[in-house]
């Protein structure tokens, strides 16, 4: 057998990389360390959690094939061994070569995307059941539960990929996921998205914030005013239902009794966040900025610690906590940071993770969850790592 593809894959890219200028134009980046930390960081993802033969990845490094998701539905699925990755780890991958394709237009991450990442996606695409979605495992595997928020930040992705490339393909499976979005859709609660097709037990600001961008995005991408329509109605449900008007910050879900999840995770007002600055951008009602700026300055204060480093810096440090809710954060950040220009957040952004590649990278290159250096997982999930590369990439593109 040849050497295996995680290798192939460093080397192509950075034999591109090297006679691009010959070949083909190339973005300016304006963050060159952050580049290079993103490569080296998806280097040692695929080092370290491919699966030979296949486009697929493990779930865990060390793998554990009798590891437990703790985020799934089923209490069957979930205590099923598995010898691959659920598909939202898996996606975070998507995500992560996508922003590096879109940071730096290097073909390389393109032909990555065709020719490794997306194929691996394929694998967990479920057209057995209508509307056509992707599982959250792999469809040779016995039937599993299919969420409705693992399937719209596929669609974001997608949707981002097309405006970046304009390949009719990318928005091509953007619709399509919609379509499975609206079938999550009813009149409970006066509107708004279930979380998990099988389990229609509660409607989570993780499948609606996003859900709310991924239309305002298409809207982007196809000018039909329906996207823009449905992605203000979601926006305005989440932002009725969820936001905790003490901090603008956003509860978890609401079951259909009425009760509040109030956990505050990052992603979910990072969304909230990218969602009010996208609908400023598209309608130029100032509100909508105002709200943008009072959810970022909430994720400022909730999401952030001071921190003093070893030579007596004050920072502002991440939380320990999910790292891949973070990057997802970093999107509402980076796209209000595109209209209003205040830099305080990315700064913080790009602190943390300076402070985060001297602290929390262990012997293999992969990160721990805790930026501080304070504590340490002896198991590195994969999202963990496609999160890094991810936020890598995108500050490498502010300038």
């Amino acid at each position: 057998m040849k050497k295996a593809p995680q290798v192939i894959f460093a080397l192509s890219i950075a034999l591109i990389a090297a006679i691009g200028c010959k070949t083909q134009k190339q973005t300016a980046v304006g963050n060159e360390t952050a580049l290079a930390r993103a490569t080296q960081t998806l280097d040692s993802l695929y080092a370290h959690y491919s699966v030979e033969g296949t486009c697929l990845l493990r779930e865990n490094y060390p793998t554990d094939i009798n590891y437990t998701a703790t985020y799934l539905a089923s209490s069957e699925q979930k205590n099923t061994p598995n010898l691959y990755s659920y598909l939202w780890p898996y996606s975070g991958t998507v995500s992560a070569v996508s922003a590096l394709a879109e940071a730096t237009h290097n073909k390389a991450y393109q032909t990555m995307l065709r020719e490794r990442v997306l194929p691996g996606v394929e694998e967990y695409f479920d057209n057995s059941r209508q509307p056509a979605a992707y599982s959250s495992y792999i469809r040779t595997a016995p039937r599993s539960d299919r969420f409705y928020d693992d399937n719209i930040w596929l669609g974001i992705d997608f949707t981002d990929l097309y405006l970046a490339f304009k390949e009719k393909a990318y928005l091509q499976k953007a619709e399509l996921i919609w379509k499975f979005i609206e079938s999550g859709t009813d009149q409970q609660l006066g509107g708004g998205i279930y979380w998990c097709e099988q389990k229609k037990e509660s409607k989570n600001t993780c499948s609606n914030a996003p859900g709310a961008v991924l239309a305002l995005k298409l809207f982007k991408a196809t000018q039909d005013s329906i996207y823009l329509q449905k992605g203000r109605a979601l926006y305005h449900w989440t932002q009725e239902h969820l936001q905790d008007s003490t901090d603008c910050l956003y509860f978890d879900n609401v079951s259909l009794d009425g009760n509040i999840g109030k956990a505050k995770f990052a992603y979910n007002s990072g969304q909230m966040m990218q969602a009010a600055t996208l609908l400023y951008q598209l309608t130029g009602q100032a509100s909508y900025l105002a709200e943008a700026q009072a959810i970022a300055r909430g994720c400022y204060a909730y999401f952030f610690t001071d921190h003093k480093t070893e030579q007596g810096q004050a920072i502002r440090l991440l939380k320990k906590g999910d790292v891949w809710f973070t990057a997802v954060m970093l999107r509402g950040f980076i796209e209000l940071y595109h209209v209003d220009h205040d830099k305080t957040y990315l700064n913080a952004f790009n602190e943390s993770l300076d402070y985060a590649w001297q602290h929390a990278r262990d012997a293999h290159g992969l990160f721990n969850t805790d930026f501080s250096g304070k504590t340490h997982e002896e198991r590195k999930w994969l999202l963990t790592q496609a999160a890094m590369v991810e936020m890598y990439a995108r500050l490498s593109a502010i300038k």
